[in-house]
């Protein structure tokens, strides 16, 4: 029986998206538990109007606070030591859950994740990954998406193992391509960090694929993209606006006169396929990868069926044994060229950055 944790408080919805997604995930996998966490009796009248109180394979634990969504992550920390995010991290940390799902502040799931469960040997900083939908009908998993502003080549290093072996262990791909996102493909493009990180890449076993471009990601040219938090996040809010604007410009324009109206019913078939294949909420839930437990970060707008996706990717992690696929592989690279440490020993630190 595999036990997810789910911060049923969280979020810019809260309870009337957390409990619907949970009961059509139990009602898929019957191998799974949830542990619902928050404000006990709001989360048991939700369970009650959904008469679904007495389910067998649900366990409430109560936690008296939320964290917002705009609350600084150092306040969460420090003030709410019994927020839903952090009872849900102690109880992976105590192994009551082998994973939790979260679509609160990104921010301080990251800081409360990071603190109470700590980091992966040789792993310096957590990633946020995630995946993007590809012209293959697949994802491309992309990290780091806004957790590290600042990287060294060993960090983007340890991104790609993490990403690889996140991929192997969910997807069953054995030996996952690897791409680093890169201005150019050629192997004098990028800026020295950059560059030093494809020589660590090229060195290493790893399927390296070598320097792909922001297009390559929609393409599904590899199976992994890696590149700092600063230009992942770029990208992906990027993508998420391109999207938006192309739905909205296609019903803005189906919706000028009868002609057009008549055109949209003559197309709808291939609107509805077009608008499945590309529906971003199948693709919701980021991992934060290096920690000593499975966190996963849903989209705060996500709505039922999107969190769905997001408990679904956490299931599909822990039944993986995600944490020591990622301990085994990780530790059959670490050893990080002796220069290359010294060269970026100066570093920023980590900044966890709020969507």
């Amino acid at each position: 029986m595999v036990r997810i944790a789910i911060d049923c408080m969280g979020g810019d919805h809260g309870l009337p998206v957390t409990i619907p997604a949970c009961l059509r995930f139990l009602n898929s996998f019957e191998d799974a538990h949830l542990v619902l966490v928050g404000r006990q009796a709001e989360i048991e009248a939700a369970l009650a109007k959904k008469k679904a109180l007495e389910h067998p394979r649900i366990t409430i634990h109560n936690a008296t606070e939320v964290v917002e969504m705009d609350e600084p992550p150092a306040q969460a920390l420090r003030n709410k030591k019994d927020s839903s995010i952090r009872v849900c991290s102690n109880l992976v940390k105590e192994g009551v859950a082998s994973a939790f799902v979260s679509a609160g502040n990104t921010g301080a799931l990251m800081a409360i994740s990071r603190f109470v469960l700590k980091t992966l040997d040789s792993i310096d900083r957590p990633a946020i990954a995630s995946a993007l939908p590809n012209q293959k009908g697949s994802g491309t998993l992309m990290l780091d998406l806004g957790a590290n502003v600042d990287c060294g080549p060993e960090h983007l290093f340890q991104f790609a193992v993490m990403g690889s072996a996140f991929v192997k262990a969910t997807d069953g791909i054995e030996k996952p391509t690897v791409g680093l996102l890169n201005i150019g493909e050629e192997v004098i493009k990028g800026n020295e960090m950059v560059k030093k990180t494809a020589e660590l890449l090229r060195a290493s076993d790893l399927n390296f694929y070598g320097n792909v471009e922001g297009n390559d990601i929609f393409k599904g040219t590899t199976d992994v993209v890696v590149c700092d938090g600063f230009v992942g996040n770029v990208a992906l809010k990027a993508s998420e606006g391109l999207a938006k604007m192309l739905g909205d410009t296609i019903k803005t324009e189906f919706k000028r006169g009868i002609w057009p109206k008549i055109a949209a019913i003559v197309a709808a078939p291939v609107l509805l396929r077009f608008k499945k294949r590309l529906d971003h909420r199948r693709y919701n839930g980021a991992a934060l990868l290096g920690l000593k437990g499975i966190v996963i970060k849903s989209h705060g707008s996500a709505d039922a069926y999107a969190f769905f996706f997001a408990i679904k990717r956490a299931y599909d992690a822990a039944n993986a044994n995600l944490i020591e696929s990622i301990r085994l592989t990780m530790s059959h690279y670490v050893a990080i060229p002796a220069e290359v440490s010294e060269a970026h020993s100066g570093s920023a630190p980590a900044e966890a950055q709020q969507n």
